[in-house]
């Protein structure tokens, strides 16, 4: 295996991006907060509760995306095995799982008032909760497993077997009658019936999220080339 960029050259560039991105992150953070809590209307059905959209749809959303991003990075990982792509899988994993365990929470609040019920065993929510069980199988086989070759190896198999979970999640509610109500944004089909004055700061908060999201990766890759600084120091 070998490396794409050398962590040293990637080590400076993620120094620059951190504060780059915290230097916008408040400001979007305050505009997206406003706009969500303040600006935006209530449902005509479900009331203020609907707020709780901004978070738990673009949670969703990130919880998909991170496994998604690292099944695909471990299927290249098995033909180019590059070390970045490992070390960025591994920078996901945690994320992943945050935000699939912020989905879910969010997901039983807003259950409550609108099913009258905090938990149902739906499709939707029950795929969820398998997607962040592979989250923690991938957290656990690094924590457990000190052999970085085998470690990245199941690693990458149980992503990828994970990966079969994705698109039971994303139409599990078109598949199974569900309480979960069906998607409202289309990106394929670049449509909405979520009203304007909802969908802004739905997309605000997305952008929030990723800023947040991409702050902790940075932070996480940044460990992770510590730590092999670390062993190539004991090495010598």
């Amino acid at each position: 295996m070998f490396y794409l960029i050398s962590p040293s050259k990637v080590f400076n560039l993620i120094e620059k991006l951190i504060n780059f991105i915290n230097s916008i992150f408040f400001l979007l953070l305050i505009v997206a907060l406003t706009f969500a809590l303040i600006l935006s209307p209530p449902d005509y059905l479900q009331g203020d509760s609907v707020r709780i959209m901004y978070i738990h749809v673009p949670s969703a959303w990130i919880g998909l995306g991170s496994f998604t991003a690292i099944a695909l990075l471990s299927i290249l990982n098995f033909t180019l095995k590059i070390k970045n792509l490992n070390m960025i899988s591994k920078s996901l994993a945690p994320i992943g799982l945050l935000f699939t365990c912020i989905a879910i929470v969010t997901g039983s609040l807003w259950g409550q008032p609108t099913w009258g019920t905090w938990w149902a065993w739906d499709a939707r929510i029950s795929s969820m909760v398998v997607l962040s069980i592979f989250y923690i199988l991938l957290i656990l086989t690094h924590k457990f497993i000190l052999e970085d070759f085998k470690a990245n190896k199941i690693f990458n198999i149980l992503a990828i077997i994970g990966l079969i979970n994705v698109p039971i999640i994303k139409y599990s509610v078109d598949w199974w009658n569900t309480l979960h109500q069906p998607s409202s944004i289309n990106l394929l089909k670049g449509s909405s019936s979520i009203h304007p004055s909802m969908l802004l700061p739905l997309i605000l908060m997305l952008l929030v999220l990723l800023l947040y999201c991409a702050l902790i990766f940075l932070m996480k890759y940044k460990t992770e080339i510590i730590k092999i600084k670390k062993k190539n120091i004991k090495r010598i």
